[in-house]
């Protein structure tokens, strides 16, 4: 049993999938890292120094904090801001990976499109084209 499991561990695919889990958590960290510390600052001065994250909307009235983290220990809110910086968070991935995908699509037809030889002719195209040029050496 534990040699079939490293057989399977061991094959192409699943170890290929693990080393794209550990990047995509990796380049998840640098996106995010992206958006709070570039991105959201300058939508913040933009806008007038506001910073997206602590705006909330309190749904009950013992909230009466001024940051999200007081105010999710005293009572039930609506984090708006915190869904907004996630919000874009998410399209700025899914845009960087839609532009790596598309770069790799583009690089492997051009790979495809240069090693794309024509196909060898069959056993009966080659006896055809002699029977062919007998016939126009008779001629």
């Amino acid at each position: 049993m534990w040699k079939e499991f490293r057989e399977f561990a061991m094959k192409g695919n699943v170890v290929d999938l693990a080393v794209g889990v550990i990047i995509g958590a990796a380049f998840g960290g640098i996106v995010s890292s992206m958006v709070a510390d570039i991105i959201m600052p300058i939508v913040g001065a933009v806008t007038g120094g506001l910073d997206f994250s602590n705006y909330f909307l309190p749904l009950s009235e013992s909230v009466n904090a001024s940051n999200l983290s007081d105010a999710k220990k005293q009572g039930a809110v609506l984090a708006w801001g915190n869904f907004l910086t996630l919000t874009l968070n998410f399209l700025i991935v899914a845009f960087v990976l839609f532009m790596v995908i598309k770069g790799m699509n583009r690089l492997k037809r051009k790979d495809e499109a240069a090693s794309a030889e024509p196909p060898k002719p069959t056993r009966e195209e080659e006896l055809l084209t002699e029977i062919r040029d007998l016939l126009k050496a008779k001629v």
